[in-house]
């Protein structure tokens, strides 16, 4: 069988291991070969990176201890290196927590419970949460990425409160602008803290209809109401001993207000419909970016409520508050964007990041991954489509070059998408020279998805090509993208 290339995908049974002690070499090949698993063994970092210039992983298990000292190539920019690892498991000797600070690292086990390491791997192969083991050691979830990119003296400071915030069990009030990060933050102390082998949930509370919330977050029983055919679970009980997240809590209903109050205060509630109460354990992380006093004096925001979850607050500052971290920022976006994309050889020019450095981001970090993205999916480094004058680039005569980019952001999105697409199809089919059922096979969908997507995406369909290879099942060519 020939080793799957990157036009290939990725093989969902593929496994790098990275470790040069015998013992744990072996160890490791038969909890992976156990899982049905093929394996790919280096015993360096070197030899992982040149492994990965080539070949895509579904997972990869690597030996923190082994890694020499101030290299950290494997556990600081995996991620972001030619290939792909696929999820990365870290295994350490030291305290897992420390581990997993190592950016580019998604799950840490302790030597001492190594048994954990069979647990992970099966729930990655059935995509469900890595589970903990009998004696309680759970399998760490690393900190966001981002986290790393925190150079200002503010952040560090936010940084510090979140690792204190970690430690205790209390809930959390998170305020700031709208892109900041408010979400980064909820996911850090999660990931510190002593749930973070248990679930993250995360609640629009905005984004869900008034009239749908309560059963979102609560669930409801059979009967309920018209068209609650069976019990449903709510994101309460799905975060039992874990964590929910409550994003735009200033927009939470006042009678949904009331019952959060309850869960807050005796940590149980009832399904809608239900006539029981339903006891959960979890950590309540609120974020807004309301001003929350003003919403109390108005009579919009409970009093109470409000003092129950301010136990700690965190005020994310604003981007044009942290200049100093847009050149971090704009690297990290330039190479996660490029590499989704395919525009590889994408640089920011020397004038534009002048004017990002100057620019006074309304949108906050959010703004600024969005200008990054529309540069790389229009393949214009200058931005000289709309987005440009903003920065002062394409219109340097312009009077307001702070101002918002008269460019629709879902127009460009789905720009990206179609773009997107149509550069992996037109990939895969030249790998397949043309075979559109082998094609839809390495793609993961139906050979009707990929004649519609194909249609969609503007690739030119021209005539059939016969050959004797074809002979088992003859399939029409695409030579050409339609531009």
């Amino acid at each position: 069988m020939a080793t799957p290339g990157k036009a290939e995908g990725v093989d969902s049974r593929k496994a790098l291991i990275v470790a040069n002690d015998p013992m744990l070499q072996q160890y490791v090949l038969n909890c992976v070969r156990a899982r049905g698993c093929r394996t790919v063994l280096v015993p360096s970092v070197a030899d992982a990176l040149e492994q990965l210039a080539h070949e895509r992983f579904c997972f990869t298990v690597v030996d923190l201890d082994e890694e020499p000292a101030g290299t950290g190539h494997l556990a600081a920019h995996l991620k972001l290196q030619s290939g792909d690892p696929g999820t990365v498991i870290g295994l350490t000797s030291a305290d897992p927590r420390a581990g997993a600070l190592l950016e580019g690292i998604d799950h840490v086990i302790g030597k001492s419970a190594l048994s954990n390491l069979q647990r992970t791997i099966r729930a990655l192969l059935n995509g469900t949460p890595p589970a903990t083991s009998a004696a309680g050691e759970a399998v760490v979830v690393s900190p966001p990425r981002e986290m790393a990119l925190w150079t200002s003296r503010r952040m560090q400071d936010i940084r510090a409160i979140i690792e204190e915030a970690a430690a205790v069990d209390v809930t959390v009030l998170i305020t700031g602008e709208t892109g900041t990060g408010k979400d980064v933050v909820a996911r850090a102390i999660h990931s510190l803290s002593s749930r973070r082998s248990g679930p993250f949930v995360k609640v629009n509370c905005a984004a869900v209809p008034r009239e749908l919330l309560e059963s979102e977050l609560f669930g409801h029983e059979r009967g309920a109401f018209t068209g609650a055919h069976k019990l449903k679970i709510g994101k309460f009980e799905a975060a039992h001993n874990g964590t929910i997240f409550l994003d735009e809590i200033g927009d939470l209903h006042p009678a949904l207000q009331a019952k959060l109050l309850h869960v807050l205060q005796d940590g149980d509630f009832s399904r809608v419909g239900g006539k029981s109460s339903v006891k959960v354990d979890v950590r309540v992380l609120a974020a807004t970016n309301q001003d929350l006093e003003r919403g109390v004096a108005e009579g919009r925001f409970r009093e109470d409520l409000f003092y129950r979850l301010n136990v700690i607050e965190i005020v994310v500052p604003p981007l044009r508050e942290r200049m100093d971290e847009i050149p971090g920022f704009v690297d990290y976006f330039v190479h996660l964007y490029a590499r989704m994309f395919h525009r590889e050889a994408f640089a920011v020019a020397p004038a534009v990041m002048e004017r990002l450095l100057r620019h006074r981001y309304p949108g906050n970090v959010r703004e600024l991954e969005n200008l990054i993205k529309r540069m790389i999916v229009l393949s214009d480094p200058l931005l000289v489509r709309g987005a440009g004058r903003s920065l002062g680039v394409a219109a340097p005569t312009s009077s307001h070059p702070s101002a918002i980019p008269d460019v629709s952001l879902k127009e460009a999105v789905r720009k990206a998408s179609i773009a997107a697409e149509r550069d992996i199809i037109a990939r895969v089919l030249e790998a397949t020279g043309g075979n559109r059922t082998r094609a839809a096979r390495a793609l993961r969908i139906s050979y009707r998805g990929l004649l519609y997507k194909i249609k969609r995406v503007g690739l030119a369909r021209v005539r059939p090509s016969f050959s004797p290879a074809a002979a088992h099942g003859p399939e029409p060519s695409v030579t050409e993208a339609v531009p």
